[in-house]
């Protein structure tokens, strides 16, 4: 019997990592091309039963730890430079994968939960773990081909010669795409401006930017 419960479990997992070939570049593709749309989806499923929701996409957290995973698979199959002279705790991060990944899942949460704490502050909504999860899940579809943006674009930089240029050219485009979409969305859902959502946008991911400064200032000095 317990045999046949690891079996079912090992069906499960198998059936679930196989899908993910296929829904990881399809759910990537509609965020990048209809990242509205992908958002609306994400609000939509999470007010499905729970054994319904995205039946055909990949969850928002699951798809931001994915791609970060990608992120860490490209750059270790690309040998990209550890920081030199590095102090023990950023050893400790860089040395292995397993905490490269918790780190990097740390800092790309920052940006959705920071924008996401934002609409509810102007919506006028108490924060709970209720009303957070909506705009926190479809903020995850927007920071996932970001963080992969970002991720390829500081790699292609440390490389250095003609690849840095491409990857700050990179960086540019993700951060524009990004601002682009969160001016969008905050206008929609806010009934606001394209101008004052701008700003609002602009403001909540610096906001985020100076909270990953705060985490990665102190694990490259300790």
């Amino acid at each position: 019997m317990d045999l046949l419960k690891i079996l079912r479990s090992f069906e499960e997992l198998l059936f679930e990592a196989m899908t993910w070939l296929y829904f990881y570049p399809r759910t990537m593709l509609r965020i990048v091309t209809r990242p509205l749309t992908a958002m609306a989806y994400s609000d939509h499923e999470e007010g499905q039963p729970e054994d319904q929701r995205y039946d055909d996409a990949l969850n928002p957290p699951v798809l931001l730890i994915i791609t970060l995973a990608v992120a860490n698979i490209i750059g270790w199959a690309t040998h990209v430079p550890q920081p030199a002279g590095a102090a023990p705790l950023a050893k400790t991060i860089f040395d292995s994968q397993q905490n490269l990944l918790m780190f990097r899942c740390l800092l790309f949460g920052l940006t959705p939960l920071t924008v996401a704490l934002t609409l509810l502050r102007k919506e006028g909504v108490a924060v709970s773990r209720k009303t957070l999860r909506r705009p926190f899940y479809a903020q995850c579809y927007l920071a996932a081909p970001t963080a992969l943006a970002l991720s390829l674009g500081l790699n292609a930089v440390l490389h250095g010669g003609a690849w840095a240029m491409a990857g700050y050219a990179l960086i540019l485009a993700s951060g524009s795409w990004l601002l682009a979409t969160e001016t969008r969305w905050l206008s929609r859902r806010l009934g606001i401006g394209r101008p004052a959502a701008a700003l609002m946008a602009l403001g909540a991911l610096a906001r985020a930017a100076v909270y990953m400064l705060l985490i990665v200032i102190p694990a490259a000095l300790f």
